[in-house]
């Protein structure tokens, strides 16, 4: 320690450049202070817990920055501070990676907003809606009552599609006819449209996939909410098949579209 002290250089200039960097440390350290926490207000999912840890970590930092910086002006070594400072930061980013990644891809889904509370997702084939976004996952509450969380970095690094940026999702189903009846696309449009859940401000759109004389087949697609998709498909099908039935006309509806079968040749 003695030698420490005697290898100073001081006088009247080190001294008053020393100060002046202590206070620029201390001045720099309360600004950053006030603009992390404005910062951080608008992550409201991160707790207070956390955000007073970041604060606190990054005020410590720039305060021993100037304290650093204070030390080299009056003449002291700091390269053993600055090896033992980088050896310690190298460490904790190695250990903190996946925490950090997490971190950092929670601050830009909270700040860009591509998905909020109460959206309906797909990533990662997983679809459900957002209940909660934190500093380290999203949690998705599925449709058939599960909770995903899928980290905040595997959702920036895969496809990610809010369902409910529109406010509205397309089902189809598909409708085979028996026969050769006539104005069947628009029977099958005004049953659609009469069934609850079904929105009105979009229109509901039947096309003729193929038709003969034995036999008609039409994929209809309709607009619902996007929460609401395996309830009013189901709805939909029940009522064309009741129409239908009302007219005596042998019908099958689907919600889940068949793949097209292998015909002979001869047969197409």
């Amino acid at each position: 320690m003695a030698d420490w002290v005697a290898s100073l250089d001081i006088d009247g200039w080190s001294l008053l450049f020393a100060a002046l960097s202590l206070v620029a440390g201390w001045i720099l350290s309360r600004l950053a202070r006030r603009g992390l926490t404005k910062l951080l207000v608008r992550l409201p999912s991160l707790g207070e817990g956390v955000k007073t840890a970041i604060v606190r970590v990054v005020v410590y930092a720039i305060i021993l920055l100037g304290v650093g910086v204070a030390l080299g002006f009056l003449g002291a070594s700091v390269q053993p501070l600055l090896a033992i400072a980088l050896i310690v930061g190298v460490v904790l980013i190695l250990v903190l990676r996946g925490i950090a990644d997490n971190f950092a891809a929670g601050v830009v889904l909270q700040t860009r907003r591509p998905i909020e509370v109460g959206d309906v997702l797909t990533s990662d084939d997983i679809e459900g809606e957002v209940v909660e976004l934190n500093g380290r996952a999203v949690v998705v509450k599925t449709f058939d009552g599960r909770l995903v969380h899928l980290p905040n970095g595997t959702v920036l690094q895969q496809p990610l599609v809010n369902e409910s940026a529109h406010g509205a999702r397309r089902s189809e189903v598909e409708v085979r006819i028996g026969g050769a009846a006539d104005g069947m696309p628009e029977a099958i449009a005004e049953a659609v449209r009469a069934v609850d859940g079904v929105h009105q401000r979009e229109h509901v759109d039947v096309l003729s996939r193929s038709r003969s004389p034995e036999r008609q087949v039409y994929r209809v697609r309709f607009w619902h909410h996007p929460k609401h998709g395996t309830t009013v498909s189901s709805a939909v099908v029940d009522a064309l098949a009741e129409a239908f039935a009302g007219r005596g006309i042998p019908v099958t509806v689907t919600s889940d579209p068949p793949a097209a079968p292998l015909t002979p040749p001869f047969e197409i």
